[in-house]
């Protein structure tokens, strides 16, 4: 039997808060950030041109930036359930709609380096923060980074594929898996469109699953 893939959603999955939105109301200039949220779950703006347009009304250098990702909890299980995953040798990948920069902190903050994960990118030029989209679906206006895509590209194979997440961005990737872990928006979403799933509460009823498999 093949050993599965387990995929982890970031903000609110593997982090104890969702580390953008958290700085929004605390950094931007304006009230802007509200109207763009506000329009890209109307449709009316897709997820880049919301996530640009709000990273371009922050008032952050890179210092205040790092002195907020210092304070970022982690889910307090998620290092035991990465430790059992690695000692059961079950490849974990990380896929998340924010970007590199804040996920390498928060993980190089944690002593988690290594991690393999697939995000959009955070760039610094002349003291303002640029976002990018390599990853994006040309045809999804629902998130700035395809999630399936890189499922895909990692599960290329057979392998049975685990999914763990909580938000809008995780219902996509979510059909492509064999066992679903859901919880807030991503619950609400399996049960509208008919995806089983495991609901969960922390990753520590993750961690209780893996561990009574062999």
């Amino acid at each position: 039997m093949k050993k599965p893939v387990v995929f982890f959603d970031f903000d609110n999955t593997i982090t104890a808060c969702d580390t953008f939105d958290g700085m929004l109301p605390l950094f931007s200039r304006t009230k802007r950030w509200i109207t763009l949220e506000r329009d890209w779950k109307k449709g009316r703006i897709s997820s880049r041109e919301c996530l640009a347009g709000q990273l371009q009304g922050l008032s952050l250098t890179r210092r205040s930036l790092d002195e907020y990702l210092s304070g970022i909890k982690l889910d307090p299980c998620f290092k035991d359930l990465l430790g059992l995953l690695r000692l059961k040798k079950i490849k974990t990948v990380v896929l998340s709609d924010n970007f590199d920069y804040i996920l390498k902190s928060i993980f190089r903050n944690h002593g988690l380096p290594n991690l393999k994960f697939y995000c959009n990118q955070l760039s610094f030029k002349n003291g303002r923060m640029i976002a990018g989209f390599p990853l994006s679906g040309p045809e999804c206006r629902i998130c700035g980074h395809c999630k399936t895509r890189s499922l895909l590209a990692e599960a290329a194979g057979d392998e049975p594929i685990f999914y763990i997440g909580d938000g809008y961005s995780d219902s996509c990737p979510a059909r492509y898996a064999q066992v679903v872990f859901a919880k807030g928006e991503l619950s609400r979403l399996c049960q509208k469109r008919k995806i089983d799933f495991l609901p969960y509460r922390s990753l520590r009823d993750v961690y209780r699953y893996f561990n009574t498999r062999p």
